[in-house]
């Protein structure tokens, strides 16, 4: 068969009947194999492209379609290598297609993001395996450098620390002198610092259960047993008990709080099954100075009486849900400053959310639209001082919260009983009183989000740990919890403070307990 530049160079004048059939029969036949080539690219691209849009439809609109959330949270780092790799066949054959064919216009992306500036640089130079010039022979000189960066791992590398103590004595004397052993917060272990700082980030923060850590150390011939791993927890909690009771007392001294809870199961020895028991959570007011403290505190139950003892006599405002078991707590308070509920308008949100999400519901979407209106007023006013805060609510927030009720009110009288709007409806109207307390101040808080966000990734970690062994390891975890959630709150690094913690913790005087708590410098400073 004649290539297409011989056909071009042919002279049909002087060619005969025989050869011009053969020259037409030649371009015939790459036509239709040009023809069959295309067509099972085009049915390639097309199957690609059909399965490329199913992948990102289950990926990105998991919300809308039959998929468990667990199982989003399992599969979809699938999903997104699926994609990926969907995206690379398409733009492979795209690079194949003939010259001919219009170019696809690319999908914009965005670029890579700089690797961390903090992290160490460890070079690798590539020089020319010569240095002259292959034309004529002469030194090349150095014009600039072409730098690229890759970011590597090193997981998990066991070292051995060896304290060595020259032992001196003295004949005339006949004593012996030493250094002493470095205190440690477990003593007379075989684990250092780093190692248990890696435990407890695992377990609490990474949320790997303690046989995980086994295999994890097992790969490099080191033997790490559970129970080696499960009493260094143990000793630890202990040890971080204090800055826990300290964070606590520190937290019961501002007067609005948050409250929350979720629920934990608890293995049951007696039964060979788990019970129900609750992880409580109270966090501090981001709308007043003064430390930003998140504590956990692990109980068998959900009754009333569990976030009564926690709170002993503390009085002032209380952020929670409809949850009957708080409502003891405000009732109990017969002293001049009770203990005060606040209504979280997430919750009141929620309701109408989900009514209009069922049926698409007029009224639910107008009291969405109206209950926005005051989340707008509170991103409007989130930097500004309390006392302008108070101002722009007396302005803006209280004539909205009028209308609405209002509104509310006149709905709910042409709504009938039982049904879900009218169930919605109630929801707020019973608690008006609650809900309204914010925008008579300028301090505190609308909902109750800040307690639920730190609250949510307990709930990822059930999902990996499954149960707590006993009621001590629950409070042991919640302990642990504490500390590291009030780091994160205030910008720290869990594991950076753990360690610097851990070493301190042994030879550090309780007259300056303050100072090791998971805070910035500048409010450990306010707290002396």
């Amino acid at each position: 068969m004649k290539s297409l530049l011989e056909l071009d160079q042919f002279d049909l004048e002087s060619a005969s009947k025989q050869q011009v059939a053969e020259v037409v029969q030649a371009l015939l036949e790459q036509v239709k194999n040009a023809a069959v080539e295309l067509q099972s690219k085009d049915e390639k691209i097309q199957a690609l492209t059909y399965e490329l849009a199913y992948l990102r439809r289950i990926r990105y609109g998991v919300k809308s379609e039959t998929f468990s959330q667990l199982q989003a949270d399992l599969f979809a780092e699938t999903w997104n290598e699926d994609v990926a790799a969907v995206e690379a066949e398409l733009e492979q054959l795209a690079e194949q297609q003939p010259v001919v064919t219009a170019e696809k216009p690319k999908r914009p992306r965005a670029g890579r993001q700089p690797l961390p500036a903090h992290l160490p640089r460890i070079d690798f130079r590539h020089e020319p395996d010569s240095c002259q010039c292959g034309q004529c022979g002469r030194e090349l000189s150095k014009i600039r450098e072409d730098v690229t960066e890759q970011l590597d791992v090193v997981p998990a590398v066991f070292t051995v620390h060896r304290h060595i103590r020259p032992q001196y004595a003295c004949k005339n004397c006949e004593t012996i002198t030493a250094a002493p052993i470095p205190a440690a917060v477990i003593n007379g272990g075989m684990a250092a610092v780093g190692l248990l700082v890696w435990v407890l980030i695992s377990k609490y923060v990474d949320h790997l259960p303690l046989y995980r850590l086994e295999q994890i150390a097992a790969r490099q011939q080191v033997v790490l047993s559970r129970s080696t791993l499960a009493d260094w927890v143990g000793r630890l909690g202990v040890a971080l008990q204090p800055l826990v009771d300290r964070l606590t007392w520190h937290l019961l001294q501002g007067n609005t709080l948050h409250a929350d809870e979720t629920p934990v199961a608890q293995l049951d020895p007696g039964r060979g099954k788990t019970k129900k028991a609750f992880l409580w959570a109270y966090r501090s007011n981001d709308l007043q100075p003064g430390p930003r403290i998140i504590v956990f505190d692990y109980r068998n139950g959900r009754g009333g009486a569990h976030c009564r003892q926690f709170l002993g006599a503390w009085q002032g405002h209380l952020m929670v849900d409809d949850y009957s078991g708080y409502k003891a707590s405000f009732n109990a308070k017969k002293t001049e400053e009770p203990c005060i509920e606040l209504g979280c308008w997430t919750h009141a949100r929620r309701k109408f959310f989900d009514l209009y999400k069922a049926n698409q519901s007029p009224m639910a979407k107008e009291a969405l639209v109206r209950i926005g209106q005051l989340y707008a007023i509170e991103e409007e006013g989130k930097d500004l001082s309390c006392a302008a805060r108070k101002q722009l609510r007396a302005e803006k927030s209280q004539p909205v919260l009028n209308d609405l009720h209002d509104w509310l009110t006149k709905v709910r009288v042409r709504t009938a009983n039982g049904g879900a709007s009218a169930k919605a409806m109630d929801y707020t109207l019973r608690r008006w009183a609650s809900f309204i307390r914010y925008a008579e101040t300028g301090h505190l808080p609308i909902d109750n989000n800040v307690v639920e966000n730190c609250i949510r990734p307990i709930a990822l970690g059930k999902k990996n740990w499954l149960f707590a062994g006993s009621e001590r390891a629950g409070q042991r975890a919640a302990a642990i919890q504490t500390l590291l959630g009030t780091a994160k709150l205030n910008g720290l690094n869990p594991e950076e403070w753990l360690k610097d913690t851990l070493e301190k913790l042994p030879t550090w005087p309780n007259s300056r307990i303050d100072e090791l708590l998971p805070l910035t410098p500048a409010m450990i400073e306010k707290l002396k």
